[in-house]
Formats: C-alpha cells, structure tokens, sequence
C-alpha cells in the first residue's frame, strides 16, 4: 500500500519524513507527498499531525537549507549555527514550511504530558526512537491507525498501517 491507495474520507497520520520530502522537495518522493498534502487540504483525506513532528520538521529543514550555504557542508552545520547564530537570518524554508502547515487542514496534535510515560513504554515495547514512539502514542491516543510515513520502524508496531510514498 502507498498514498494512492488512501481513500477519501479515511484518517492518517503524517510523519515527518513526508512533510520533509514535500517542501525539500524530495527528487524521488517529493511529488508523492505533495499530492498527498493536496488531497488532505482539499479534505479528500483528513490529516493529522503533531506538534513534535512539526518541530522535527522544521530542524531538519533548517539543517538541511544551511548545509547550501556557500560554504557550508551538512556534516558540521549544527556547530556553525551555533557559533554564527546571524546565519539563521539567511534561512526560510523552515520558517514557510511551519507557516504553510499551520494554514494547512492538517489538524495539529499536542502531546499530553501522560503520554510521555506511555511513549517510553512503547519505545522498549516496540524498539522505537522517542519521537517514533510518540507518534504512535499520539495515533493510538486518537484512534489512528493509518500513518504516511516512509520510515520502516514502524512496519513492526501492531495495529498501525504504514503507507509509504511509493
């Protein structure tokens, strides 16, 4: 199953790799992505998303836009934007992709501080990083069963369907 195979009217979660690859945009997954931001903002498809995905979001589209600085390279980017914090100034694409996602239908999950505890649980439960493991507790939280993601961890977490891009 992929993004295409999600049917109007049903729910999903999109995890942070999707809106990655839809505002880098990706060469490969980006057009997938983008239609499936499409479809959730013509309400096709309702879309969830969290806060703490958003958050990821926009780190790793900084990273990723200071690393073209002239320049700069990806492997020492977070030591120099700390040591030249002006260089922030020049960066946008996080700043609009927030922005684009806030104005967007994707409804914005928060994280309860409970689900801290249980994403732990789950973490050891299920062998997922913290943010993964929030993201399925955030999804079990809300009745979600269905996530947009490309990452592969999440195939080995029962009941959570895993759509890829492709």
């Amino acid at each position: 199953m992929i993004f295409a195979d999600l049917v109007a009217g049903e729910s999903v979660f999109v995890d942070a790799n999707t809106l990655i690859y839809h505002f880098g945009p990706h060469p490969v997954f980006g057009a997938a992505c983008s239609q499936l931001i499409q479809r959730i903002n013509n309400q096709e498809i309702h879309g969830y998303t969290s806060t703490h995905v958003l958050g990821e979001v926009a780190h790793q589209l900084m990273i990723v836009e200071a690393s073209n600085l002239p320049g700069w390279t990806l492997g020492k980017v977070k030591q120099r934007l700390r040591h030249q914090p002006g260089a922030l100034l020049n960066l946008t694409q996080f700043r609009t992709a927030v922005e684009t996602v806030l104005r967007s239908a994707l409804q914005i999950l928060t994280i309860a501080p409970a689900l801290l505890g249980t994403a732990a649980v789950i973490s050891q439960q299920q062998g997922l990083l913290t943010n993964d493991a929030l993201v399925v507790a955030l999804m079990r939280a809300h009745g979600l069963t269905k996530l947009a993601s490309h990452d592969t961890d999440f195939d080995r977490v029962p009941g959570i369907t895993r759509y890829p891009p492709l």
